[in-house]
C-alpha cells in the first residue's frame, strides 16, 4: 500500500512537471512555379521556395520557472524546399563570414530567453529591430515577387558594388531586450557583436568593431490601429570610401483595420558608404470568405554621395490567397519593377540587363503549415 502511494505521488510530481514545460515541433512548406524576366537579360521559369511564407523547419520551448518568470529557446532553420538544402547565415554580421547553403543551419533564429512581467531577454541570432517594421506593414511579408524589400532593403550590398553588412534581416550575436506591452506600447532594443579582435587592422574587414549593430523600435497598438518607428546602425568596411563606415537603416510603418480591409503604409531608408536608398510603400489586403486580395505600390530611389539619382522605380503588386483549411494555401503573384535612371535596376528576382530596363515576377504556388 506505502508503495503504491509512493508510486502515485511520483507520477503526480511527474505530470505536474511536465505541465510547466513544453517543447514544439513547427514548420512551413512553401512551393511555387515562378517566372522571373530581366527584360533584355533572359528569362527564367523555376521551382522556387517560400514566395506565400518562408519555408521552415523549428523547434520552441518554453519551462515555467515560478513566480511569473519562464526560460524559453527558439531554433529555427531556413528550408529551400526545392532542392532540399538549407538557408545560408553569418557568423558576426560581415559578408564575408556568410556559412551553410548545404547542412543544417538555424539561421532564421536560434535563441535563449529568460521571460517575466518586467518584459523578455532574449540573446542569440534574431531577427533586427528595424525588419519588423519593412514586413508587418507589408501586404506581402516581405517575400516572394511582391515583396517591399525588393525595393526597401535594396541595400549597401546591391548598390554600387559595395560588400555591405547583411544584417538588413538579421543579427548574430546578439543581446535583445522586448518590453511588456503597455497601454498598446511596445518596444524593442538590440545590440549585437562583430567579435573582431580589439587589435583588427584599421580600414580593413578585421577592424575591431566591424559588425557590430545597435537597433531600436517602438510602437503603438490599440484596435484597428497598429504604428511603429524603428533606427538601426551597422559598422562595416565599404571599400567606396576605403574604410569603416555606417549601415544606417530608418523607417515607419503603420496599418489601420477597417474590418473589410487593412490599409497600411511604409517609408525607409537606407544609407550608407555615400549612397541613399530612400522608399515608401502604400498597400492593403481584402479578405473575404476563404480568399484573401492583396495589393501594394512601392516607390525608390538611390542617389549617390553628390545627390545625383543613379535609379528609381515603382514597383506595382497584386496577389492572390485561397486558404483551404487553417494550414493549406494556394497562391497567385505578380508584381513589376518600372525602372529609370542610369547606374542601378531595383529587381524583383531578376536584375534587367540595361539601366532604366523593367523586371517582371510571376509566383504559382502551394503553403503547407504544420
Amino acid at each position: 500500500m506505502k508503495k503504491s502511494l509512493i508510486a502515485l505521488a511520483v507520477l503526480a510530481a511527474s505530470g505536474a512537471a511536465m505541465a510547466q514545460s513544453s517543447v514544439t515541433l513547427f514548420g512551413v512548406v512553401d512551393a511555387s512555379v515562378s517566372y522571373r524576366d530581366g527584360s533584355g537579360n533572359g528569362n527564367v521559369w523555376a521551382l522556387s521556395s517560400g514566395n506565400n511564407a518562408s519555408s521552415r523547419l523549428g523547434f520552441r520551448g518554453v519551462e515555467d520557472l515560478g513566480g511569473g518568470m519562464k526560460a524559453s529557446f527558439w531554433l529555427e532553420a531556413s528550408v529551400v524546399n526545392d532542392n532540399g538544402a538549407f538557408g545560408t547565415t553569418s557568423t558576426n554580421n560581415q559578408p564575408s563570414s556568410s556559412t551553410g547553403g548545404g547542412g543544417l543551419t538555424f539561421s532564421r533564429r536560434s535563441t535563449v530567453s529568460l521571460q517575466g512581467n518586467w518584459g523578455e531577454l532574449r540573446l542569440g541570432r534574431d531577427y533586427v529591430p528595424t525588419f519588423w517594421n519593412h514586413t508587418v506593414f507589408d501586404p506581402f511579408g516581405t517575400v516572394g515577387a511582391g515583396s517591399y524589400t525588393n525595393v526597401s532593403l535594396a541595400g549597401m550590398a546591391a548598390i554600387a558594388g559595395t560588400a555591405g553588412p547583411v544584417t538588413g534581416v538579421r543579427a548574430s550575436n546578439s543581446v535583445g531586450y522586448l518590453m511588456p506591452t503597455i497601454g498598446g506600447f511596445y518596444g524593442q532594443v538590440m545590440y549585437a557583436m562583430g567579435e573582431n579582435a580589439s587589435n583588427g587592422a584599421v580600414n580593413t574587414a578585421a577592424e575591431s568593431n566591424n559588425g557590430d549593430v545597435a537597433a531600436i523600435r517602438a510602437g503603438w497598438s490599440n484596435g484597428p490601429i497598429n504604428v511603429a518607428i524603428a533606427y538601426g546602425a551597422t559598422k562595416f568596411y565599404s571599400p567606396l570610401v576605403g574604410g569603416q563606415t555606417d549601415y544606417k537603416n530608418a523607417n515607419i510603418g503603420g496599418s489601420y483595420n477597417f474590418g473589410v480591409a487593412t490599409v497600411m503604409a511604409n517609408w525607409n531608408e537606407e544609407k550608407g558608404a555615400g549612397v541613399t536608398n530612400e522608399t515608401w510603400l502604400l498597400g492593403a489586403t481584402m479578405p473575404y470568405g476563404a480568399s484573401e486580395f492583396k495589393a501594394s505600390v512601392a516607390g525608390g530611389k538611390i542617389s549617390n554621395a553628390a545627390n545625383n539619382n543613379i535609379g528609381d522605380t515603382i514597383q506595382f503588386s497584386l496577389g492572390y490567397v485561397y486558404n483551404m483549411s487553417k494550414r493549406t494555401a494556394l497562391y497567385a503573384t505578380y508584381s513589376g519593377n518600372n525602372n529609370s535612371g542610369n547606374a542601378y535596376n531595383y529587381n524583383n528576382g531578376r536584375a534587367a540587363a540595361t539601366p532604366g530596363g523593367n523586371t517582371y515576377g510571376l509566383d504559382f504556388g502551394v503553403r503547407h503549415s504544420f
